[in-house]
């Protein structure tokens, strides 16, 4: 097909018509510019087109670009009329936008040669949703998933065409998260502050020289956004992860060749380790209101306070079972009688209950790990036959009044049956733990209690990784490597009291050793 580079002006005549190659001036090289024009194969009715771009300092620019349009032309055999239709438009489409650069040749042969459209106009957001909406997984894992393309990735790189996606773009999204949550912490320190001068306390009213004052400090903390969490490390770790798999799945389709999302370095996100809430932290923490990690756990002497205060309790068995056995909040609202074998004294987890938004939904358990049978020790067997008693009480009860009552088998349900809700069962958690004058930790935490009482009972990593079905002993290690060692000093002491001495310990030695189990 024909083509050619050419040196053109833009110069008119009087009458405002264009000099064209008839220009005098186009004898002097710094006149003008060049340009380059090829035929492309005819339309499908026949039309004939061509490839036409100007703008060139040099000719050999010309020349560098008429090559790269022959190129991709050569890319359909001669007896190829589709495929030759088929890279016309292509060009035809660029040479109508001046600024567009030509197509990468080797995208272009990988698109053709797969049978893909050459013109693509797919964003990164029109591939998450088509992606999401194909996933065949858990409800809670397409919430995460869907959470973490509504809220994040579509606002920061959705309007990206998906073939142009690079790691640079990912650079500055996670950037953006980092500077946001730089913002949203000043904000919220500026909340705490404001929120200081603006309290009075609980038991007396202010004097009327204060309430204006106070009225004033009020105005002005409504006036303060609202408290709103960070993104952390945790989180953009999971968020990359879902796009990774996103753009995996779009190489597997022939989309991409490339996924960015696997070569950007982010923050460890890292579980926060388990911490025991030793006098040391409760002090610190009823002076300042803070916490030394995002896990703290109980020691055994708290434990015991807890499980005292919460015995009158309705869902008494549910917190002992959590706190001795280490089930997951939905494992544990999910567990149903048939899985617990009391001649065995084994217990089988099989279903957990969790959230889609708000409303309580059944499902397997987190991991195929998960679903499997631990031991059950002889006070939680009395605790659960005791429950057992109470709720068939509760039952016939309701029967008497001729109330309805939902035979779901659950162990542990409302008061009418009923699946009961997971986060009304933290809301009630918490709710005694504030009675009992305990320093706070959540519902998951209470798992992790577990770990500390299997350890001090004299399981090993192992045990507890068996117990809790962890996915790997690694998981189990990285959890709870900064806890067990404060567990250890019992043991160190046990060890120390089988060898029998003739002195009497010393007031000091009893001091420097006392147990977890005893107040400090």
């Amino acid at each position: 097909m024909k083509g050619s580079t050419y040196r053109r002006c833009y110069c008119r005549d009087d009458d405002g018509k264009a000099l064209g190659k008839t220009c005098p001036n186009l004898s002097s090289r710094r006149h003008g510019v060049w340009a380059v024009r090829q035929e492309l194969p005819p339309r499908e009715d026949g039309t004939r087109r061509s490839f036409s771009r100007s703008g060139y300092d040099t000719a050999k620019d010309a020349q560098a670009d008429l090559d790269k349009v022959r190129a991709l032309l050569d890319l359909a055999p001669g007896d190829d009329l589709e495929a030759q239709t088929k890279l016309g438009d292509l060009l035809e489409v660029v040479s109508k936008n001046k600024n567009a650069p030509l197509p990468d040749l080797a995208e272009t042969r990988r698109r053709f040669r797969s049978g893909q459209p050459l013109t693509s106009n797919l964003t990164v957001g029109d591939w998450l949703d088509e992606w999401w909406e194909s996933k065949k997984r858990k409800k809670s894992t397409l919430n995460n998933y869907g959470s973490h393309i509504r809220v994040h990735l579509k606002p920061g790189i959705g309007h990206i065409l998906l073939d142009r996606l690079n790691v640079g773009h990912l650079v500055e999204f996670f950037d953006a998260i980092d500077t946001a949550n730089e913002t949203t912490e000043a904000e919220n320190q500026r909340r705490r502050e404001q929120q200081a001068r603006a309290k009075w306390g609980k038991n007396s009213r202010p004097p009327a020289s204060e309430s204006a004052r106070l009225a004033a400090e009020r105005a002005k903390l409504d006036a303060l956004p609202p408290y709103r969490r960070v993104t952390g490390p945790a989180t953009q770790q999971r968020i990359r992860a879902t796009l990774r798999s996103a753009l995996n799945s779009a190489i597997s389709q022939q989309l991409l060749t490339f996924n960015p999302a696997a070569h950007v370095e982010l923050a460890s996100g890292k579980r926060p380790k388990a911490v025991l809430w030793t006098p040391e932290h409760v002090e610190r923490w009823q002076r300042t209101g803070e916490k030394p990690s995002g896990v703290m756990v109980w020691t055994p002497v708290q434990v015991g306070e807890f499980l005292d205060h919460a015995e009158s309790d309705r869902l008494y068995a549910l917190w002992h079972l959590i706190a001795f056995r280490g089930l997951r909040r939905g494992e544990a609202v999910g567990q149903d009688w048939s899985g617990i074998n009391f001649p065995k004294a084994q217990l089988t987890v099989s279903k957990t209950i969790i959230q889609d938004g708000w409303t309580p939904v059944e499902s397997d358990p987190k991991t195929e790990g998960s679903a499997a049978t631990i031991a059950l020790g002889p006070a939680t067997l009395q605790v659960l036959a005791e429950h057992r008693v109470r709720q068939q009480t509760e039952r016939q009860a309701y029967l008497d009044k001729r109330l309805p009552w939902q035979e779901t088998g659950k162990v542990f349900v409302d008061e009418d049956g009923g699946w009961l809700h997971p986060e009304k069962v933290s809301d009630v958690f918490r709710r005694l733990c504030r009675e009992a004058g305990l320093p706070p930790i959540n519902l998951r935490d209470l798992r992790h209690v577990a770990a500390t009482l299997i350890h001090a009972g004299g399981g090993d990593i192992q045990t507890i990784k068996e117990t809790l079905r962890h996915g790997s002993i690694q998981l189990a290690g990285d959890t709870y490597t900064s806890l067990l060692p404060q567990v250890d000093q019992e043991v160190a002491r046990n060890a120390e009291g089988v060898v029998p001495r003739a002195r009497r310990p010393l007031p000091s030695d009893t001091a420097a050793h006392a147990p977890l189990t005893q107040d400090a």
